[in-house]
């Protein structure tokens, strides 16, 4: 599977993301023309040297000052005559902006109307990104972002002083569960239109699976720090077949919980949205006999989980182990129809596959087997047998 990683080791811009992705092989002229067009700006864009680092930079002068409302930017999109792809995906960045800052201001979003949005180069920005990020085709790819660094200080907006990041930049950050960190470098590094236009585009955030590495692109930055200001960007692939999963595993050690209770606990962290669970049986210190028990969980989750652990068992305390990601299958459900003396059942299947569709398992659902087996009279082996047979038929 074709991939592209975000690096954004000092930060992100709109210009930022414009430039790595014209030195990863965008068509320079056509992003320009299409800046132009949709925005009262002019754009020059040059290589320069970045702390030796060569980079390509997209400078954007505004033509004339903009005070637009929501409205207004997206009809100013849609009228500029933009590939249908791009024209969608820029309104749905300014979508994401919008309601961060309708959010922060508590104003609603039709109702927004203020400088911070109504840049002509924050429309210039958007579209340039979605232009670019089309005509290399990423479209097809996943997209795979590093922990970003936001810096670090105060940033100043003519309503106030506030600091990194900017509370919109942190709305985004927020709702999107873009991983970031502040930064040794004093000032905003990463804007409100970058992360927006990395919260659209991005699929996986914080973690990246073995990869091959194909080009790289720099995109320089607006400001001269000790770490070169630029975006790093890489195209390559995915060297296997499976999905990523970012997760956490929890684990505590109990002594004195009952069969009872850790039966019930494994359908309670479950119905909570545990992943998975299991009750390890071990020899505890004195030699008291006790259980180990394991749950993997969605990041986000975790806190939540270990605290319905604690309830559940009266542990004094649960473990947090961190996996930097699982790999998975596909998995879909279907079902199939199975003559058995003289009668139709349905039986519901679990069908696991790769990336590139290869069929890996086909699993039967035991408890449609058993009531099957029950009503026929045929022995639940058979029936699992015959209901995984049909599958491999039919989906193979």
């Amino acid at each position: 599977m074709k991939i592209i990683l975000f690096d954004p080791f000092s930060g992100a811009s709109g210009d930022m993301v414009i430039s790595a992705l014209i030195d990863l092989g965008a068509d320079a002229w056509k992003v320009k023309s299409a800046m132009e067009n949709a925005a009262g700006v002019s754009v020059d864009i040059s290589r320069i040297d970045k702390k030796g680092i060569s980079a390509i930079s997209v400078k954007v002068s505004t033509k004339k000052v903009a005070n637009l409302s929501f409205r207004e930017i997206i009809e100013r999109i849609k009228s500029a005559n933009l590939n249908e792809a791009v024209e969608s995906d820029a309104v749905s960045i300014f979508n994401i902006l919008g309601n961060a800052e309708s959010r922060v201001h508590g104003v609603p979003l039709t109702e927004l109307h203020f400088h911070e949005i109504g840049q002509e180069d924050a429309i210039a920005d958007i579209v340039g990104a979605c232009t670019a990020f089309h005509d290399l085709g990423f479209s097809s790819h996943r997209i795979y972002c590093n922990t970003i660094s936001a810096g670090s200080g105060f940033v100043e907006f003519s309503h106030g002083r506030f600091p990194v990041p900017a509370p919109a930049t942190l709305e985004i950050l927020k709702e999107y569960k873009l991983p970031w960190q502040p930064g040794d470098v004093k000032g905003e590094l990463l804007t409100p239109t970058g992360a927006a236009i990395l919260a659209y585009f991005v699929n996986d955030a914080g973690s990246v699976p073995p990869m091959k590495t194909e080009d790289t692109g720099y995109g320089a930055g607006s400001r001269d720090t000790h770490v070169p200001n630029v975006l790093r960007v890489l195209s390559g692939e995915i060297d296997d077949a499976l999905i990523q999963d970012r997760i956490e595993m929890l684990e505590t050690n109990v002594d004195d919980v009952t069969g009872q209770v850790l039966g019930n606990l494994i359908d309670e962290l479950l119905k909570s949205g545990a992943l998975d669970v299991a009750i390890l049986p071990a020899t505890m210190k004195k030699g008291r006999s006790g259980h180990i028990i394991k749950v993997i969980v969605k990041p986000e989750d975790s806190g939540r989980i270990a605290r319905k652990i604690i309830e559940e068992t009266g542990s004094l305390g649960v473990r947090t182990i961190n996996v930097k990601h699982r790999l998975t299958a596909k998995r879909e459900m279907k079902e199939v129809g199975l003559e058995l003396n003289g009668k139709t059942y349905q039986v519901a299947v679990k069908i696991s596959r790769d990336l590139q569709e290869t069929l890996l398992n086909i699993s039967a659902e035991f408890d449609d087997c058993k009531k099957a087996s029950g009503d026929s009279g045929i022995p639940v082996r058979y029936v699992i047998r015959m209901a995984e047979e049909e599958a491999r038929r039919l989906f193979s």
